[in-house]
Parts: C-alpha cells; structure tokens; sequence
C-alpha cells in the first residue's frame, strides 16, 4: 500500500509539475472552495481537505522535478575559461573596425584618394561584417564552433597580412573586405558558445562579459590605431593585428574545446577526431590505457552510440546564408532586430564622425583623436557588465512573480515564460536618457563647447544607447535558442546593413543638415519607433508560440517521415532474407535430387 501511495505521489507531481509548465501564472492560484471548510465536514472529508490543501502548498516545490542531463558537463573554470577565449575573439571584429580610424587621414594622403573614397572603405567593412556571419553562423550551428572559428581567423590572418604590405586604394578595399569577413563572425561565434555553456537564468551575466569584449574595441582601438599611426605609421596597425590573431588562433586550437551541442551535446560527448583539442587527445588515450578490456569496449562503445545519435541530427553541408533570412523574417525576431539596427546605425555614426568632427572644431592630431574615444568606450564596458547582472536580477524576479522555478542546472524552457518582459523592461530608462544625451551631443559640437561637453555626453551615449543595444541583443539569442549563432549573424545582417547606410550618408547629413540637426534628427527617428518595443511586449509571446507549434509540427513530420524509411527499408531487408532462404532451399532440393 505504501508502494502504492508513493508512486501515486510521484505521478501527481509529474502532473502538477507539467502543469506549471504548460501555462505563464499571472494570476494567483485559485482558492480553495468555501464548502470545502463548512461544518458539515466529516472527519474524513477533513483529511482529504488537508491532502488538497497541501497540493496547493507544495505546487512550487513539486514544480522543478524534472529529469534529464545538466544543461552544461563543463565545469564552471572551464566556462570562465572558454567565455574569456571568445571574448578575446570578440574583441578582434570591433578592435579591427575602430583602430583603422586614426589611419583614415594618413591613408588618404599616402593613396592620394579623397575622403569619401576612404569612407567606402568604412562602408564596405560594415556590409562584410553583416554578411560574413550569416556563413560563419550556419556553419558553426552544423560543423561546431572550433572549425568556424579556426577557418575565420585563417582567413583575417591572411587579410591583414596583406594590408601590411599592400599599396593601392584597389587592394586595401579588397582585404579589408576579407578583414571584415574574417573577423565578423567572431561576435556571432562567441553568442553561440554562450548560449551552449549557460542556461537563461545566468546567461545575462556571460553575454555581459562577451559584450564588454565587444566594446573593449571602442574603448582601446582608436588609443592604439592612434599611437602606431603617429609614431610607427599605418602599417604599424595591420601588423599589430596579426599578432593579435595569431595569439589567439594558436591556442584555441590547442586547448579550446568544442562546445556546439550538435557535436558533443552538453559537453559530455567527445567530438570527432579532427576536431579534439591536444588535451582532450591525450585524455582520451589515457583513458584507453588505464581501463581494462571490458570497459574500455563497453566505453567505446557508449562514446560511439552518443556520437552517432548527435550525427543523425546533424548533415554536413555547404552553409546556407539564407537560413539567416528566414529568421529575419520571423515576425517577433524582425521587430527586434530592426529596433536594434536602428540604435547601433546611431551609435556607430557617432563614433564614425569623431575622427572629421574633432578635427574640424579642436585641431587633433591622429593620437590626440584616438584619446577622445576613451570615455565613449568606457561607458560602453561599463553598460556591458551592468547589464549583464541587472538581466539576470530581473530574470529572477520575474521568475519569483509568475510563480517560474529556475532550473540553472539544465536549463529552463521559455516556451511559457515571458522572456520578452524580463529582457526588455530593463530597456526604458536606458533609452531616455542615452536619446536625450545624443541630441545635446549634437548640439555641444554645433556651438563648438569646451572639450569635456562632448567627452561626458559620449560616456553617457556608451552606458545607455549601447546598454540597451545589449540587452537587444541577448533576447535576440533567447528567441531563438535553437540557433543561436544563426540568429546572432541575422541579428549581424540586419544591424551592419543599416549601418553601413547610416556609415556612407553621415557626412552629407551633417554638412547638409548642421552638425545639431543632424543628430536631433537621428535622436528624434529612436524616439519616434520605440513603440516597437511596446509591440514587442504584447505580441511578441504569442509570434513566439506559433513558431514553436510550426517547429514542433515539422519535427513531427520529418520524425514520421524517417520512421516510414526505416519500416520500409526493414521491410526491403526482409524480403530479401526470404528470397535468399528460399534461393538456398531450392540449391538444397536440387542437390538432393542429383544424389
């Protein structure tokens, strides 16, 4: 009887536990029925009573039972380890872009080209670095991560090799077109290895230590671009970068695990031959040595099944760009990913314009231009890790208010939990004050004021324009967790194309427009589509479940359709069996008939 009882208490658990679930809780619980505590109530009823009134109490506890592997098998010194490798990565793209601006001048001078010539330089980086990731992404989500990072970096290698030693407008538009596919796809990369290694609750807090990464380029790029161009000259810069790249490359190639869940899943699965680190190598030939006989085939073949049931869902092929087109197409993802665009075209233009503008109004110097982008870049890695921690904090009391346990050992599943809130109410006050801040940045440099003006408004411009570009960006991975570096280049495409827009026009707007106007007008087109975000709230949930019912349905599909193969192909097979055994019994029958 008590076996009975047990099992009938883990079974409405598991249905409670479902329950919870399969609906968001705004609203409290239901009480209990009145009658329930009349006076009429018999001893008996009293104990069921009890029994349903502790169900009610014990909802949450029974909420989180869930079964199933950890989210991660990485251990949380090899999670830091990994996320400050591709952060590392992540700081090459922007680091490439921003360091190339003390050059533009030098550059002009010694290729005798004009101005506008060496800003298509600018425009044609930031349209390979939207397109490049769509590539890089695919493929990482296919093949892994390791072999999209190693085949990127070979590539920006190359290119700026080539840059170091080129001499013609014709070739430094080429590579560093190459340059920007090279790198680009790093940023993408490293959002997808965030999301394999940590679950929702604390992925903020990971994305936040990437983005810093990211914004280190601002911040470093142009002091550095500054001091090579004025003391050792452009191709100073181009060789400092092939440093910068080749002592990232060689030791991820050693010692970077792979961390893409379609190759090793959690992290418990080792990957191919071809793509295993040195260590993982030799930790695999210890194993082989240590164990005897009859475990090491059983443990061969355990490690042969997991490898083979992640292949099954994994072809190899050429990657396809156009996957990133459909995410863009998703309705809650393009509302987004536009809004999103739209705050980094603003963002860049600011930092595009500084090298012309403080060189008109304050007479700098290629050093002297690089320092001014200090305080912008500061304010952007202060954003970076603020943000990272608020999101989280704000993932948990959200979660605390809808009655949402948190699972940071595999993972929750956000089909029901409203992500969209918990990322984007975070982005309100953000957005005020940086759209504020960039109007009267305008407007300091149109009357000329005193240095510090503009420096403090670019601080304020980095933490809040680019805190809230941010926390776009991670709801952009949690909306679709399927494809995480798919999305992440979508979220690439969209932003650098409508940047580089914004790249070519900048300068006809402010010598059209005034330097005030001109940033008024950019501050007051945000201003004017934040209701996006608004959208975004209300619809975004249910865009979010018709995609997740089309998923499911098409998995169901093709699940169908690979089992028809497989009872067809069983069917064949034993046809064939049939008509060799009839075959022998005929051979039988006929020597039997000679003898």
């Amino acid at each position: 009887m008590a076996l009975d009882q047990n099992l009938q208490d883990a079974e409405k658990a598991e249905e409670i536990g479902a329950s919870i679930q399969a609906a968001v809780l705004e609203e409290p619980a239901k009480p209990i029925p009145e009658q329930i505590h009349g006076p009429q109530t018999t001893m008996t009823d009293s104990t069921e009573i009890e029994a349903i009134q502790n169900d009610f109490r014990d909802l949450e506890e029974l909420a989180p039972v869930m079964t199933g592997p950890a989210h991660s098998a990485f251990s949380v010194r090899e999670k830091r380890f990994i996320v400050l490798m591709v952060t590392w990565a992540a700081f090459v793209s922007p680091t490439s872009a921003n360091i190339y601006f003390p050059a533009l001048n030098p550059l002009k001078r010694d290729l005798n080209v004009s101005t506008t010539l060496i800003n298509l330089t600018l425009t044609s980086y930031m349209i390979f670095q939207g397109l490049a990731p769509t590539v890089f992404g695919d493929l990482a989500d296919m093949a892994g991560r390791r072999p999209a990072y190693i085949a990127a970096f070979t590539i920006y290698l190359g290119a700026n090799i080539g840059l170091a030693l080129q001499n013609s407008y014709a070739a430094l538009f080429i590579l560093r077109c190459l340059q920007s596919s090279g790198s680009s796809g790093a940023i993408a990369l490293g959002y997808g290895v965030v999301a394999d290694l940590s679950t929702s609750a604390e992925r903020g807090s990971y994305m936040g230590i990437v983005g810093a990464g990211i914004m280190m380029g601002p911040t470093l790029g142009p002091v550095i671009g500054g001091i090579l161009a004025q003391f050792l000259g452009w191709r100073s810069i181009f060789w400092f970068l092939v440093i910068v790249a080749g002592s990232f490359l060689v030791p991820y190639t050693l010692v970077v695990p792979e961390t893409g869940r379609n190759v090793v899943g959690n992290g418990s699965v080792p990957p191919q031959g071809w793509n295993m680190t040195i260590l993982e190598w030799i930790r695999l030939r210890k194993e082989r040595k240590s164990e005897n006989g009859l475990s090491r085939t059983g443990t061969a073949e355990g490690r042969r099944l997991a490898q083979a049931e992640l292949a099954r869902g994994r072809k190899l092929r050429w990657p396809n760009p156009l996957k990133t087109i459909h995410i863009i197409m998703e309705k809650d993802m393009a509302v987004v990913l536009f809004y999103n665009a739209l705050l980094y075209t603003a963002f860049y233009n600011t930092i595009v314009s500084i090298p012309q503008l403080f060189q008109e109004i304050y007479h700098f110097n290629d050093l002297q231009i690089g320092l001014c982008y200090i305080p912008f870049g500061f304010g952007c890695c202060v954003a970076s890790f603020v943000n990272g921690r608020m999101l989280d904090r704000n993932y948990r009391r959200v979660a605390k208010q809808i009655g949402f346990t948190i699972d940071r050992k595999r993972g929750d599943n956000l089909r029901y939990f409203p992500i969209e809130r918990a990322r984007i109410e975070l982005i309100w006050p953000l957005l005020s004050v940086g759209l504020a801040a960039y109007l009267c940045y305008g407007w300091v440099l149109e009357k000329n004021a005193h240095l510090a003006a503009p420096l403090v408004l670019q601080f304020i411009i980095g933490l809040c324009v680019n805190g809230a570009f941010n926390i776009l960006s991670t709801l952009v991975v949690d909306l679709y967790p399927q494809s995480p570096s798919t999305a992440t280049a979508a979220n690439n495409l969209v932003r650098c194309l409508l940047g580089a827009g914004g790249t070519g026009i900048i300068t006809i707007m402010i010598g059209g427009m005034g330097r005030g106007w001109c940033f008024t007008f950019m501050a007051l087109v945000c201003i004017a589509l934040m209701p996006l975000l608004v959208v975004e709230l209300k619809w975004g949930p249910i865009w979010r479940e018709e995609r997740w019912v089309r998923i499911e349905k098409q998995k169901a599909e093709q699940k169908a359709k690979e089992d028809l193969e497989e009872s067809n192909s069983a069917e064949s097979n034993a046809d064939e069996a049939r008509e060799g055994g009839n075959d022998a019994g005929k051979e039988v029958a006929a020597r039997d008939d000679k003898s």
